[in-house]
C-alpha cells in the first residue's frame, strides 16, 4: 500500500514540523538529507524522452518518481536538468530554515536533499490508465524498454525500492513493456522479491560501474554501497537467470586503459550482459571542485591529478585523448556487439567518433544531431523472444536479444 502523504492541487507550501506527523515510509530524512516533496507533480513518465532513446538505453520512455536522489555523487548532472520545475522546493525549504521552521541552520543546496514526487503512483497509474479503465498503451506488440531513473537512484533503501517495485509493477501490468532499471545500491536485487515471477523476463537490471575500487566509489559517490557490493549483487541476478546490463560509467582517467577495461568485464562478468555501456567522466564546472575534493579526501592524490588534468580551459585535447583511450579499450575488451559507448562529440570531432559507431560508440549532443550521427531507436532496444515461457525466480532463462 502506497502511504506517501497527498497533497491537495496547488498546495506549494509545507514546513519540516509536518513531515514528523506523515507514516513510517515517508521518512523526514533519508541518508542524513531532509526528505523534501514536490507536491504538483503531474507527470512520472516521460514518453517521449528523446535523450535517453539516443542513448539506447531505452526507446524514449522514462520514469522518475523523484527529483533530488538519497545519493550525493560528485558528478551530478541533474540540478541543472530540474532547475525549472524543482528548485523552488529547495528554496522553500531553505525560507522555512531562515524563519527557523527547519532543523538546518544554514541554506541546503540540491545536492543535500532528497525530492520526491507526492501522489507519484497516482500519477503514474493515471498516465497507463484512463479513467474509465481502459489502458492508454493497449497494443499487445508494445514491447518498448522503458528506463528508470534518469533523475534519482530507484534502489537507494527499502523505502524507495518499494515504491519503485509498485511503479513497476503498475508498468507491467498496464503494458507490454519492458523495463531497464540502474542503479548504485546492491538492493536493487532485492526487488524480484516484490515483482511477480511471471514478469521477472521483462526485467533488465544494470548496476553503475564506472571503477571497480571501492576506494574510488566511496570518494566520489557518497552515500552509495561500495561497488564490490553491486558487483556480488549484479553476479547473484546473473547466476540466477535474470537479465543484465552493464553500466562502465563514469570512469575517471587511467594509467593503462586496457587493463583497467580487462579488469572491469571481467568483474562485472560482461559475456553475461545483454549490452555493456560506458562513458568517461564530463564532470560539470560547478561539480568539479566536489569532485576533487572527494578524491583528495579519500587520499587519492594521484587520481585527483589525473582528472584535473583532462579538465578546464585548454584541456580539451587532453580530454579528447583521455576518452578515445577509454573507448578504445573497452572495444577490444567487450564481446563483440554489446558495446554502447556514449560519447558527446563536436563539429570538430564528430569525422573520428563517426567512424568508431561500427564498434559501439553512441554519439550524442546537438552536434551529432545537426550532423545526423544519433542513432534513436525505432524499434524496442532489446526484444523479449516470443517463445520464450514466464520464467519464476531462480529459473528466469535469458531471452534472446536484438543489437540495433
Amino acid at each position: 500500500m502506497n502511504t506517501e502523504p497527498e497533497f491537495k492541487p496547488g498546495s506549494e507550501r509545507w514546513t519540516a514540523a509536518a513531515m514528523s506527523d506523515l507514516p513510517s515510509l515517508c521518512r523526514g530524512t533519508m541518508g542524513n538529507k531532509p526528505v523534501l516533496w514536490r507536491t504538483n507533480t503531474r507527470t512520472v513518465l516521460a514518453d517521449p524522452s528523446p535523450e535517453f532513446g539516443e542513448k539506447l538505453l531505452c526507446d524514449g520512455i522514462v520514469v522518475n518518481m523523484g527529483d533530488a536522489c538519497a545519493f550525493s555523487c560528485t558528478y551530478c548532472y541533474v540540478k541543472g536538468v530540474v532547475r525549472k520545475f524543482a528548485h523552488h522546493v529547495v528554496d522553500l525549504y531553505n525560507a522555512d530554515a531562515a524563519a527557523g521552521a527547519c532543523g538546518s541552520r544554514r541554506p541546503l543546496d540540491f545536492h543535500e536533499v532528497v525530492i520526491r514526487r507526492a501522489n507519484a503512483l497516482r500519477v503514474l497509474e493515471s498516465q497507463l490508465v484512463r479513467r474509465d479503465g481502459s489502458p492508454r498503451y493497449s497494443d499487445p506488440e508494445d514491447r518498448r524498454v522503458a528506463f528508470t531513473s534518469s533523475l534519482v537512484d530507484p534502489a537507494p533503501n527499502m523505502d524507495l525500492l518499494r515504491e519503485t517495485a509498485e511503479a513497476c509493477k503498475l508498468i507491467l501490468q498496464h503494458t507490454g513493456w519492458q523495463i531497464r532499471l540502474l542503479s548504485k545500491s546492491s538492493l536493487l536485487a532485492e526487488i524480484v522479491k516484490f515483482i511477480p515471477p511471471r514478469h521477472h523476463h521483462r526485467l533488465i537490471f544494470g548496476f553503475s560501474t564506472g571503477t571497480i575500487d571501492d576506494r574510488t566509489s566511496r570518494a566520489i559517490e557518497t552515500g552509495a554501497p561500495s561497488v564490490s557490493k553491486r558487483i556480488k549483487a549484479l553476479r547473484w541476478l546473473q547466476d540466477r537467470g535474470f537479465r543484465t546490463f552493464a553500466m562502465i560509467c563514469p570512469s575517471l582517467p587511467q594509467e593503462n586503459y586496457d587493463q583497467f577495461s580487462r579488469n572491469v568485464c571481467e568483474a562485472i562478468c560482461a559475456e553475461r550482459c545483454e549490452h555493456v555501456w560506458a562513458e568517461a567522466i564530463n564532470v560539470r564546472p560547478d561539480a568539479m571542485p566536489r569532485t576533487l575534493e572527494g578524491l583528495l579526501r579519500e587520499g587519492l592524490h594521484k587520481e585527483a591529478e589525473m582528472l584535473r588534468a583532462v579538465h578546464g580551459p585548454g584541456a580539451g585535447a587532453a580530454w579528447e585523448d583521455y576518452t578515445r583511450q577509454t573507448f578504445l579499450a573497452h572495444a577490444r575488451n567487450v564481446p563483440a556487439g554489446k558495446l554502447r559507448y556514449l560519447q558527446y562529440v563536436t563539429n570538430h570531432s564528430a569525422g573520428w567518433w563517426a567512424r568508431m559507431r561500427t564498434k559501439g560508440a553512441v554519439l550524442l549532443g546537438a552536434d551529432a544531431r545537426r550532423l545526423g550521427l544519433c542513432e534513436t531507436p525505432a524499434r524496442p532496444a532489446v526484444t523479449e523472444s516470443d517463445t520464450t515461457p514466464s520464467p519464476t525466480a531462480g529459473q528466469s532463462q535469458v531471452p534472446r536479444t536484438t543489437n540495433l
